[in-house]
């Protein structure tokens, strides 16, 4: 009988815990429903991640232009000027230098987004 009442027991806190609580009621004012919305979709949140990474990319923009740029010009010396780099196909001259430069900078760009997660999942950051 001590039994049945530890299984009784045990069902009723599980049924407690899969109920699903009552869903609250709206907020009531303008007000109240502008500070609702910016909590529920952590608008602030999103915006402070928007500027953080607007300022990483130009950081990382810098880095690639003033750093990494000169380093390929040092190890390919036909490349010292990778922005005016063209190919010319069929007589016909395109310019890919600007290209080429996006290309690098987006690379390192999402190498260190890459490192920026992976470091914020060792930490348990969400």
């Amino acid at each position: 009988m001590d039994n049945e009442n530890e299984m009784l027991e045990e069902l009723k806190k599980i049924r407690a815990a899969v109920e699903k609580p009552p869903t609250p009621e709206p907020p009531k004012g303008l007000w109240k429903e502008f500070k609702d919305f910016l909590s529920s979709y952590k608008v602030l949140g999103l915006a402070v991640a928007f500027v953080l990474g607007l300022y990483l990319g130009d950081l990382v923009k810098a880095l690639v232009a003033d750093f990494i740029m000169p380093l390929l010009g040092l190890a390919i010396p036909h490349m010292s000027n990778l922005a005016t780099y063209t190919v010319t196909v069929l007589k016909q001259t395109f310019g890919i230098g600007d290209f080429l430069i996006a290309l690098i900078t987006f690379i390192f760009v999402a190498l260190v987004v890459f490192l920026i997660v992976k470091v914020a999942k060792r930490w348990k950051i969400d």
